[in-house]
């Protein structure tokens, strides 16, 4: 039987190196997907504020329209006039009719602008509309 001195043996040590460099990419993921800045919030549309508003959770398939101050109309970041914002919520409706549709309506904006997008809306076929508001 061989017996080994203690002479010989190396000390096992764990290599952190390819765990330190697995930790480094799992942060650098969490810091870019946590600093994408919401399309929407990139216009300048400044909401109106409430008292009694919730902060729902945001659904993956939700229709954000925005209604700048002006009185245009953007569906994510591109404007659209009212007739193709008719064709692209009846679209989605054909897919989906509970399909939730979110205005954000700038707080200087014509009320008349921001009812024509829910008038428009319901023309399509979409009954799940909110509206979005800061909080006081």
């Amino acid at each position: 039987m061989q017996i080994r001195d203690s002479e010989g043996t190396e000390d096992l040590a764990l290599n952190m190196a390819p765990m330190i460099d697995i930790v480094f990419l799992l942060l650098i993921f969490f810091m870019v997907s946590t600093t994408f800045v919401d399309r929407e919030k990139q216009m300048d549309i400044e909401l109106p504020l409430a008292q009694s508003g919730e902060n729902p959770e945001r659904e993956p398939d939700e229709v954000v329209i925005n209604v700048a101050r002006d009185g245009r109309i953007y569906l994510g970041k591109s404007e659209l006039p009212q007739d193709d914002l008719l064709a692209s919520l009846e679209h989605t409706a054909r897919q989906d009719p509970e399909t939730p549709v979110t205005i954000r309506g700038h707080r200087e904006a014509f009320h008349e602008h921001v009812v024509a997008v829910m008038d428009t809306c319901r023309r399509a076929g979409l009954t799940n509309l909110g509206i979005m508001t800061d909080d006081l």
